[in-house]
């Protein structure tokens, strides 16, 4: 087990784009392994490559009440977005001690490579669906607070700062 430490908010990493994966290799499943050991032991729902400072479009999801039920993705991306949205409080081990509540589409359809090599389409509900795309924006450089006003990010950066110390 390899729990790898998140890099904190704002290292330029989280602000640029990851790398597409060109193939799946024993490199990319050690990469995915190390990362649902981390999220594991955060604990966390989700988890993308650049927060642990791995420039590849890598994320895992793992929204279950059991647990073990993680997907790894390469380059996934949302192909269809449901009409219906829900609120889900949201966070970051980037960012340690802040939250806020976003709202997402509800319900998304997603592509992605697996880790067979394998492309797949699922259809993701709920916190599955929030993870999702809260780990695609990771890939994309944006953090869940970059879809709140400019006011309430700064706030929000503002009281992280100050538990930073």
């Amino acid at each position: 087990m390899t729990v790898r430490r998140c890099i904190p908010w704002p290292d330029k990493r989280l602000r640029t784009v990851a790398d597409p994966v060109a193939e799946i290799t024993e490199d990319t499943r050690a990469i995915w392994q190390d990362m649902i050991d981390t999220m594991e032991a955060m604990p966390g729902v989700g988890l993308a490559a650049p927060q642990i400072g791995i420039m590849q479009r890598l994320a895992v999801v793992d929204a279950s009440s059991e647990r073990g039920q993680a997907i790894r993705m390469a380059n996934p991306e949302i192909l269809h977005a449901s009409v219906e949205f829900r609120e889900h409080e949201e966070a970051s081990p980037n960012l340690p001690g802040v939250s806020a509540s976003i709202v997402r589409p509800r319900a998304v359809t997603v592509r992605f490579i697996d880790e067979t090599g394998t492309i797949k389409e699922r259809d993701l509900v709920g916190l599955w669906a929030t993870s999702v795309q809260h780990q695609i924006d990771h890939l994309n450089g944006k953090l869940y607070f970059h879809h709140l006003s400019k006011t309430k990010r700064d706030i929000l950066l503002r009281r992280a700062k100050k538990l930073k110390g």
